[in-house]
């Protein structure tokens, strides 16, 4: 395994990727911090099982970024790891041949050299911190990141965020409750001093200095989806009674839509509602999004841009809603059907 510092020497980040990952974690903290009125959107594919494909998306969502960017800061989901209830397959970091051959070092040279061709395209990226050994790796080439629900509660995670250069968002537990999540934000807030390793690989005390910008990700639970305005309502109180900042995204997919691809767009046309109303305490929203729809098991021939764990919705969706949802939101009636 290359030590953190010998893969970014290896992969180096461009200038353009540089100030591309600069302006996006700054358009985003802007957006957390009420100084930039428009909404974020996290949108990618569940995972990213072929680079080439991701790329595409990619050049096709950077155009479309283009188009919403008076009313949405679009951020590509760029998801390497993947939390596994049981078992199976843990990203293309994990295991980049599909086939449980484990080439770590491959994995991580592979994902690095795809953040640096997307940020090249002026796109900003995010991705899920699972493995904590990953950052080293590749945070310096991300605008946006998440806890997810299975790691929310975990001290190791929280004091990871509390150091990481960018705005973290903690999703809700699996059980749904949003109580777990403000404890991390009002954790990784706050200095700490932990056990890491360094650039070069060596053990390392680690002093994180706290994160401003942590804010919740309501992603359902196992007793359904919380994305409607009286359990947003419901998050901003808990938020409140922290006294934290009354700053979520809301995650379209996962039990917000029952792992319903489609069903998102239904989710998303009721947020947008929400922020119309004039609920400000909603930054931004997350969909799970590929060039074809649907999903696919892992195993003989695989179809192009078409996504191996959750369903996504697929790349025209994508485009009609994001541009849909921009026309409601400036209240240009272009595009709005």
């Amino acid at each position: 395994m290359p030590v953190p510092d010998a893969l970014r020497h290896a992969v180096p980040a461009s200038y353009a990727a540089r100030a591309t990952v600069d302006a996006g974690r700054a358009q985003l903290r802007a957006i957390l911090e009420r100084r930039d009125t428009r909404r974020i959107v996290v949108v990618g594919p569940c995972s990213i099982h072929d680079p080439a494909a991701a790329l595409d998306y990619a050049r096709r969502l950077a155009g479309l970024a283009h188009a919403v960017r008076d009313a949405l800061c679009v951020v590509m989901r760029v998801y390497f790891e993947k939390p596994r209830t049981t078992v199976g397959w843990k990203g293309l970091i994990n295991d980049p041949g599909l086939d449980g051959s484990h080439r770590v070092e491959e994995g991580l040279r592979t994902a690095r050299r795809l953040l640096v061709d997307i940020n090249a395209l002026g796109l900003p990226v995010a991705t899920e911190v699972l493995d904590v050994a990953t950052p080293h790796y590749l945070s310096d080439l991300v605008s946006w990141a998440a806890i997810g629900a299975r790691t929310t509660e975990s001290q190791i995670h929280r004091e990871l965020a509390s150091g990481l250069a960018m705005p973290v968002g903690f999703k809700n537990g699996t059980d749904g409750q949003v109580d777990i999540a403000a404890h991390a934000m009002l954790a990784s807030m706050r200095p700490h001093t932990f056990i890491g390793v360094d650039g070069a690989g060596s053990p390392a005390l680690l002093h994180s200095t706290g994160n401003p910008h942590a804010h919740l990700v309501l992603r359902g639970g196992r007793h359904g989806p919380n994305y409607d305005a009286a359990s947003v309502a419901a998050a901003v109180e808990t938020l409140r009674a922290q006294r934290l900042t009354p700053n979520l995204l809301i995650d379209c997919s996962h039990a917000n839509c029952g792992k319903q691809a489609m069903r998102q767009l239904a989710v998303l046309d009721d947020v947008v509602g929400q922020m119309r109303a004039g609920n400000e305490a909603i930054r931004g929203v997350m969909l799970e999004s590929f060039i074809e729809d649907g999903a696919q098991p892992l195993g003989g021939a695989l179809r192009y841009g078409c996504s191996i764990t959750d369903p996504c919705i697929g790349w025209e969706a994508t485009e009609d809603a994001l541009l849909r949802a921009r026309c409601l939101l400036t209240d240009d009636g272009t595009h709005a059907r």
